[in-house]
């Protein structure tokens, strides 16, 4: 009796097929794009009839016609090809797929979302000269958006790779939009109590007028937001590009935004107490953005860190470090500029810099961020192993380039000082910028070098790794034989080798793995099917297939 063979396949059949759905899915792409500006660009004709019949524009409407006439139905084409590929659950599964879906999806949000909330801000804000285009492109895009809307949710052929991809994105775009638009509409409204607006009044525009169509924009994004951070469940997502985009965009991002908000603020405090040099509006200028940036990103700062907090490791180290860095950038910022402002009282000549304003631009930094990072680095506390390795190494790197690139300016002053062209300004008031950044760098660097190699002495020996208690495992099964074995060699270890059964038929995986539990062999027979009946055999080491 011959011994069995196991399943193999082309080898080129991965390649060729992989190919195939890259081309098929890129022109799919290219074409529904083209279509769908064709179609905006020929309702942006229809809603501005009476413009473009006095312009007579005939070129535009030939192209607009060609993208949308041609393009469309090519792309009804690809779409089609490409709908029937994926009744296979193979298709289904591949990459490439999850790609395209994902690319349109965010796509066409974006250019929807760009084109329709801009429209609605232009008439609110008292602009209504290209609201009609605007809308126009809006309307085709949101079509498409709606549509992979559809696919991605889709029981039989929506995209199993990638397939939370899009929520993630969209909950980032439309956190992005509100608070930008939110920051700048609530600063309307404080330069208004503030009385800093005067040049807007000065030209007849209502005070209220900007901060409407920015109101819209705020409302878009809350609700681009809302739509896929609640409604979508992305807020109950746990994969690591969730974790990525809560941590980067919604703890750091906006962290950022409170302290930047917060530094200036700061310093404009500071200026209205010690200096007076300039009128107190042009003190007051920056105020306004400071104030509501402060307060709209400490509100989403403390809103995605209590999310943060209640994530599975390593999300919450990693939001805390993320925090430590910003602080630490501010305070080591901060201790330049004090630096250079401590330089500045030295020189002659200060090139238009007020050393005072510098100074007090300095501590505001070093104000806002040094007790920040010592609350959240908290260097007398034990180490805690999640990515504080990673983060030590990380700022030690930009460190690194930072003073890298700040030798090379002091260098290039130096000789440019040398070879006498001075332009009237002494060596110091040409280096003192760089140098106090010089100086700021080699203080985190040292620190961190250091406490990277504390943890590194500290640290235990790695354990060795263990052999898996299985070293192969030949599997008898059916039909669904490669997701089995792809799944046992996930569980054990092992080596899988498939014998694909002639009956076919399929083996649930629940009945599949429990048979091999407990099992120490070097070789192990694992026969699954007719049913759910599953039988594992320990072979002799020796046994020949």
């Amino acid at each position: 009796m011959s011994a069995p063979v196991a399943a193999t396949s082309r080898p080129g059949a991965p390649a060729l097929g992989t190919l195939r759905r890259i081309i098929l899915f890129a022109l799919l792409f290219v074409l529904v794009s083209l279509a769908a500006s064709g179609v905006g660009g020929l309702l942006g004709r229809v809603f501005t009839a009476s413009e473009t019949i006095a312009f007579n524009d005939s070129s535009s409407l030939a192209l607009w016609l060609a993208l949308a006439l041609v393009g469309g139905p090519l792309g009804a084409v690809a779409f089609w090809a490409s709908w029937r590929m994926l009744a296979d659950p193979a298709e289904r599964r591949a990459t490439a797929w999850g790609i395209y879906v994902s690319a349109m999806y965010v796509t066409s949000l974006v250019t929807a979302t760009s084109f329709g909330i801009g429209a609605l801000a232009s008439l609110a804000g008292g602009d209504t000269g290209s609201w009609k285009s605007s809308l126009a492109q809006a309307l085709p895009w949101a079509g498409v958006w709606v549509w992979h809307r559809w696919i991605l949710g889709h029981r039989s052929r929506g995209p199993e790779a990638l397939a939370k991809v899009p929520l993630v994105l969209g909950t980032v775009l439309g956190l992005a939009i509100g608070l930008g638009a939110g920051t700048n509409a609530l600063a309307v409204l404080f330069e208004r109590a503030l009385g800093t607006d005067g040049e807007l009044a000065a030209i007849g525009v209502p005070w209220w007028r900007p901060g409407l169509g920015l109101l819209v924009w705020a409302a878009g994004g809350i609700l681009i937001w809302w739509w896929h951070w609640v409604r979508e469940g992305a807020r109950e997502l746990h994969t690591k590009l969730a974790g990525v985009g809560l941590v980067a965009i919604g703890v750091a991002g906006s962290a950022l935004l409170a302290l930047g908000g917060a530094g200036v603020l700061l310093y404009v405090l500071l200026r209205l107490g010690l200096d007076r040099t300039d009128p107190v509006p042009a003190i007051l200028e920056p105020a306004p953005e400071a104030l509501a940036a402060a307060l709209l990103g400490t509100l989403s700062w403390l809103y995605h860190a209590r999310i943060a907090r209640a994530r599975p490791e390593p999300v919450p180290a990693a939001a805390q470090l993320a925090i430590s860095g910003i602080a630490l950038a501010a305070a080591a910022s901060g201790i330049g500029v004090v630096i250079n402002a401590a330089l500045a009282t030295g020189t002659t000549r200060l090139g238009g810099t007020d050393a005072t304003a510098l100074l007090l631009a300095g501590l505001s930094s070093l104000a806002i961020g040094g007790p920040l990072w010592w609350f959240t680095w908290r260097p007398a506390r034990p180490a805690e192993p999640h990515g504080r390795r990673i983060y030590l190494v990380l700022v030690f790197g930009i460190s690194a380039v930072v003073a890298l690139v700040t030798l090379l300016v002091i260098g290039f002053r130096l000789f440019e000082f040398m070879l006498g062209d001075a332009g009237g300004t002494g060596l110091l008031e040409r280096v003192r910028a760089p140098l106090g950044l010089l100086v700021a760098t080699g203080l985190v660097a040292g620190y961190h070098f250091a406490l990277w190699r504390h943890d590194r002495a500290a640290a235990p020996a790695p354990a060795k790794e263990q052999a898996p208690a299985i070293g192969e495992v030949l599997l008898v099964a059916g039909a669904n034989a490669r997701d089995l074995a792809a799944a046992i060699a996930a569980h054990t270890g092992a080596v899988v080798t498939v014998l694909p059964r002639a009956e076919g038929g399929t083996t649930a995986l629940e009945a599949v793995l429990p048979a091999l539990e407990g099992l120490e062999a070097a070789r192990v027979l694992l026969l699954a099917g007719p049913g759910d009946r599953v039988e594992a055999i320990e072979l002799d080491a020796d046994t020949v297939r």
